[in-house]
């Protein structure tokens, strides 16, 4: 496990001692879930591969778990749950038996995680697939996706959950804007119609027509405010919107109902245990119980909503009660890694005949071990484990630059899309999880691709510039001048902080980019050090001794063909490698000025699946991230307040 030191906000929440808590929970549960149930399989042996909800609940936590980790383990626990499930041409045998429902489309998210590392063409096509089939759903007269093959069409909660967080990351990653208004559509009609004025909570079902056995006679929407519904409806919120664009009129909508949601259950939030229960409004009413999936998808949503910005701080609070209450009641745990979770409800749909009443949803069974319940537990406890560090960027913008790198591949759609150190790039040359790092921490993110105007930075308290293009790598390079120098150190002079990291010349532009890096008393220089051949990934190895003033760990970290710095007056030496300046820091009126010598957080080195377990560049990463934002300073006068 790489890079976690939270165990004193763990152990608070666990009641444990340190020695009885070795791991994070979100580990634990994920280790004791693929022990449990092999390559995400929950077929009977033999059988051929099939697509349930219990599976893709657990595939959302390990990849969950895995973006805040890079355990490779859990990587290859998706990759080899969803490969079986894809033939070589795209096509997905296991939906063969008919068009893919609602259900199925959360297959979805794992397949764009797999294609976005991979860029294998058959993952790409099986999740088209998936959205193609999308467009072709039944539809009620309003327009909203039907739960259920029946004619009449009616919409649920766990509907919304199982196609949004999809259809809103396959139309941002590939083109298709004009899908968020329909993705809207489906999140206001159950806030209109499904919504309980008395509580301010939502009903599981709404029936338009008002025929379903379930439905009200006068609102066509079901009769009990069930929690595990309302906690799918609120973590598809918190999952869809990161992938709005951020001036479509959608995403303030969808953060409008999420607050309004947030205080409806804070309101039925269990003032003893901190938990919800099965049927939110009536607890302590005979055969009603607190619930564990409903809880930890509740405290999930609350936690990411307020690490997201999306919701004020005063609900970390409210999921850390949840979250203890969860440890409390439902967890057991033993040695060498032992785990368990019960007070799941069983599967709970608004089948035909099923009258959706108080009796309906307080009469199911409740089950161990479920992989549904474990999978909302890991999600749940990856959010909670960022809640005090969340604090550190809250409010802040990590700007990449899009302009002194602007290379360019062609994506799988055909279109030219930028790809080289992108907070969107996911594949070996992008810096996703380097910006998961910076998300952890609250901070948002977001690329410059205009010239670095003091104007065009202003609304960023870091700025990251990674690898400038020379003419070999991009014909059309955005070369650095001395107006480029002017206007950037006027923006970190008022304030900001720049991160500056080269590469050698053969890969980076470094004659021209001096001019700005020597405002801050900075030099590149056109040498080759850490040349590595091959696989000897020893060449490229440097320890860090974690007594600097940026890396407080030891940790070796990895890094391939680099140059050098020279500096004078502001700038330090904060790390030197067998004599060499490897990273510098220079104090510029109120701003800060980070330089290294190679752009060494791509995923490629950080992701955990190329690199010997040894080297631990996400490590260095997310320490790095903590301090550039703990350089922004925090008060009125920096240069984007």
């Amino acid at each position: 496990m790489k890079f976690f030191n939270r165990f004193a906000l763990l152990i608070l929440l666990s009641g444990l001692p340190a020695a009885a808590q070795q791991q994070p929970w979100s580990v634990r549960a994920a280790n004791a879930a693929m022990d449990k149930w092999p390559n995400g399989v929950f077929s009977a042996p033999g059988a051929p591969p099939a697509w349930t909800h219990d599976q893709a609940v657990l595939l959302d936590a390990i990849e969950a778990a895995w973006r805040n980790t890079v355990e490779r383990r859990d990587y290859l626990y998706i990759q080899h749950a969803v490969a079986p499930l894809i033939a070589a041409d795209g096509s997905i045998p296991a939906l063969s038996s008919g068009a893919p429902g609602l259900s199925e489309m959360q297959l979805g998210q794992p397949l764009m995680l797999l294609y976005g590392v991979t860029l294998k063409p058959r993952y790409f096509s099986a999740a088209t697939a998936l959205y193609d089939a999308l467009q072709h759903q039944p539809r009620n007269a309003s327009g909203g996706f039907s739960a259920t093959p029946n004619p009449l069409h009616a919409m649920t909660l766990d509907s919304i959950d199982e196609a949004e967080p999809f259809y809103a990351d396959y139309a941002r990653t590939f083109h298709r804007p004009q899908a968020f208004a329909d993705i809207t559509r489906q999140f206001l009609l159950m806030q209109q119609h499904a919504l309980d004025p008395r509580t301010g909570l939502l009903r599981q079902g709404w029936d338009q027509s008002k025929q379903a056995s379930w439905a009200n006679p006068q609102t066509g929407a079901s009769s009990a405010d069930w929690a595990r519904g309302m906690g799918w409806y609120m973590a598809a919120l918190v999952d869809t919107i990161p992938y709005y664009p951020h001036n479509d009129p959608g995403r303030n909508q969808l953060i409008a109902i999420l607050n309004r949601d947030a205080a409806a259950v804070e309101r039925y939030q269990d003032a003893k245990s901190g938990l919800w229960w099965e049927v939110m409004d009536k607890a302590g009413a005979r055969g009603n119980y607190p619930e564990a999936s409903a809880s930890c998808l509740l405290v999930y949503a609350l936690a990411k909503g307020v690490r997201r910005g999306y919701l004020p701080l005063r609900y970390d609070p409210v999921a850390v009660r949840g979250y203890q209450g969860v440890i409390s009641h439902f967890v057991t745990a033993g040695a060498n890694g032992a785990f368990s979770l019960s007070g799941t409800v069983q599967a709970t749909d608004l089948g035909p005949g099923r009258d959706g009443s108080y009796s309906f949803y307080a009469g199911q069974k409740t089950v161990t071990d479920s992989p549904m319940g474990v999978g909302a537990f890991i999600l749940a406890s990856t959010e909670i484990e960022n809640v005090q560090s969340a604090k550190i960027g809250r409010g802040d913008n990590v700007m990449v630059d899009g302009w002194f790198n602007s290379q360019m591949r062609t994506d799988a759609t055909g279109r030219h899309i930028y790809f080289h150190y992108k907070w969107d790039e996911l594949s070996d040359p992008g810096y996703s999880l380097w910006g998961h790092a910076f998300r952890n921490f609250g901070a948002r993110t977001t690329t410059l691709y205009a010239e670095p105007t003091f104007e065009n930075l202003r609304p960023a308290q870091v700025f990251i510039i990674a690898s400038p293009d020379n003419l070999e790598k991009n014909p059309h390079a955005h070369f650095a001048n001395a107006a480029d120098a002017s206007q950037i150190a006027k923006w970190v002079k008022a304030g900001g902080v720049l991160a500056i990291m080269e590469n050698d010349t053969s890969f980076a532009d470094l004659d021209h980019f001096n001019v700005i890096a020597e405002k801050f008393g900075i030099h590149f220089n056109s040498v080759l050090r850490m040349h590595v051949v091959g696989t000897d990934w020893a060449m490229g190895s440097f320890h860090l001794s974690g007594d600097g003033p940026i890396f407080h760990r030891p940790q070796d970290a990895y890094v391939k063909d680099v140059c050098t710095i020279s500096v004078k007056p502001p700038a330090v030496p904060v790390y030197t490698h067998h004599g060499d300046i490897f990273m510098a820091v220079a104090r510029y009126g109120k701003g800060t000025v980070y330089a290294m010598v190679d752009p060494w957080f791509y995923n490629e080195y950080t992701n955990g699946l190329k690199l010997p377990a040894k080297y631990d560049n996400y490590g260095a990463g997310v320490e790095l991230a903590r301090w550039l934002l703990r350089q922004v300073p925090k008060n009125a006068n920096a240069a984007a307040r």
